[in-house]
């Protein structure tokens, strides 16, 4: 499956799509980018006068890079034409560094395993100097089948 095919089919859409580019997809992991554009909604109001990304957020990026976009190319033929239910099943976020608005970020993750519908990855999120914002290990369920059935 293509990078562009995998991002075209993410459950997702603007604003909440934390995802701009696949640079490398394989069996065994993938690693992506988004950029944080300083108009984003929620840093109005996180924090006052010196906004940073919510962890939150970050977690979030890191499901989307490094859990869902892996997920739907491991699944692959069995996603043509299917709808893709997703369900985040853990998550363990370690933070270090923040990351400000403007920053572009890349996201690896590395499968440890996918069996039964269940894909847990270690997932890493640099900033845009390579230096290690956030780390940790994220599992998700997928489920793939007309109408969800």
């Amino acid at each position: 499956m293509e990078k562009t095919e995998i991002l075209s089919k993410l459950p997702y859409s603007k604003p909440f799509l934390f995802v701009d580019e696949l640079t490398y997809v394989h069996s065994e992991g993938v690693v992506g980018n988004f950029s944080f554009r300083k108009d984003l909604d929620f840093y109005q109001g996180h924090f006052k006068d010196e906004p940073i990304t919510p962890g939150v957020i970050l977690t979030e990026c890191c499901a989307q890079i490094g859990v869902v976009c892996l997920g739907i190319f491991l699944l692959g033929e069995e996603m043509n034409d299917n709808k893709l239910q997703i369900g985040m099943s853990s998550s363990e976020m370690e933070f270090y560094i923040p990351i400000l608005p403007g920053e572009t970020v890349r996201v690896e993750s590395e499968k440890l395993y996918f069996r039964f519908g269940k894909l847990k990855c270690k997932v890493k999120l640099y900033n845009q100097k390579g230096e290690l914002a956030c780390k940790g290990v994220l599992a998700g369920m997928f489920k793939s089948g007309r109408d969800g059935k």
